[in-house]
């Protein structure tokens, strides 16, 4: 693999890094080559933090042949060779920058690396790219740049697309992908076409990865180059068939109301085109319907005319037991290190008032 960083060109294996080191300068140099002393050392694992999508977060030791694997399955469906070129705008301390640097291995391609930020497509004048992975915060703050870039495939992933999103990129010539997969995956086992003529509003597996349904309802992934064992996921899905299925929310958050099932992800994508701020959407307990619908607001607080105001819209956005009886607003969110907001941690906030 060829690393272009700056002015910096080094073709990548273990007796180079050595140069690699001696002019990285900036803490996102570091954790490529930090990464890549990882890999390149005898042992025969990566040592990662999962993201919770199956559990509470918690270490994990991920095969370096796993990440091998799942470097070819995307490599090969989008169809990368030795001629092409990646672009690494993610940090290389989360899974999803390292797999970028290890499909450039596993492909011998030239992988150009620029500095993690929320647009990393502002001053960068980049030649054509067949391929880049970005969040969608990055998708969101690079909207105005990435269109007038020859970029041929983007993967979006780390938290849900919305639609609002989904309308942003329709017009783009590049082709854009959500990804579905976590942590213990060696990142996505699935890719659902968010715009173009392929447009989807199901998610496709990669090959060799089977799926079944738990008796929860619950994603079963079967993927043996990946793992050993059968992964079980708290993922709710409408499975079609053993390949292909929409995504409807974690089984964690469903919300009972009334005896019916609402799912929060569903609702909040549906109020994506009210609401210009941070929201999202939980429950808390009710004496008559066993959870009520909250929205929670990264706001001030509202008059009773904005509420008000609010309550109407909403009641023609959404489904009747969908409309949130309450408004919470909080000053600020706590958000991760990569701008994801982090519900745990802002709910924690709010326990009183949820308790009310």
């Amino acid at each position: 693999m060829k690393l272009i960083i700056g002015e910096h060109t080094i073709d990548i294996q273990k007796e180079t890094l050595s140069i690699l080191k001696s002019w990285a300068e900036k803490p996102w140099h570091w954790e490529i080559y930090h990464f890549l002393e990882q890999w390149f050392d005898r042992t025969k694992y990566i040592e990662l933090n999962t993201s919770g999508s199956t559990g509470d977060p918690k270490k994990i030791k991920l095969r370096k042949e796993a990440m091998m694997c799942s470097a070819m399955m995307t490599n090969k469906f989008f169809r990368m060779h030795q001629e092409s070129i990646s672009l690494l705008c993610l940090p290389a301390s989360y899974i999803a920058g390292k797999m970028m640097l290890v499909r450039a291995i596993a492909g011998n391609y030239t992988l150009i690396a620029v500095e993690p930020a929320a647009n990393p497509f502002a001053d960068e004048k980049l030649p054509v790219i067949d391929f880049t992975a970005i969040t969608p915060y990055q998708l969101v703050h690079a909207a105005k740049d990435i269109p007038g870039k020859k970029i041929h495939h983007i993967i979006v992933g780390g938290s849900q697309v919305t639609s609002a999103m989904e309308k942003l990129v329709s017009g783009w010539k590049s082709i854009v992908y959500e990804t579905f997969g976590m942590t213990e995956t060696a990142s996505h086992i699935a890719l659902r076409c968010i715009n173009g003529i392929e447009k989807s509003s199901y998610f496709h597996t990669l090959d060799g990865v089977a799926l079944s349904l738990d008796k929860r309802g619950c994603l079963v992934i079967d993927a043996p180059h990946l793992s050993a064992e059968k992964l079980i996921t708290n993922d709710l899905v409408e499975l079609k068939d053993s390949h292909t299925f929409r995504w409807m929310g974690r089984i964690d958050r469903v919300i009972n109301s009334g005896g019916i099932k609402i799912f929060p992800e569903q609702v909040e994508c549906k109020l994506q085109s009210l609401i210009d701020r941070p929201f999202f959407i939980v429950s808390r307990p009710d004496e008559r319907l066993g959870q009520q619908v909250v929205l929670v607001l990264e706001s001030r607080e509202l008059s009773d005319l904005e509420l008000t105001e609010f309550h109407l819209a909403m009641k023609s956005q959404l489904d009747r037991y969908e409309v949130p009886g309450k408004i919470i607003c909080v000053p600020e969110f706590v958000y991760s290190a990569g701008n994801k907001v982090l519900r745990k941690e802002t709910l924690e906030l709010l326990k009183n008032t949820l308790s009310e």
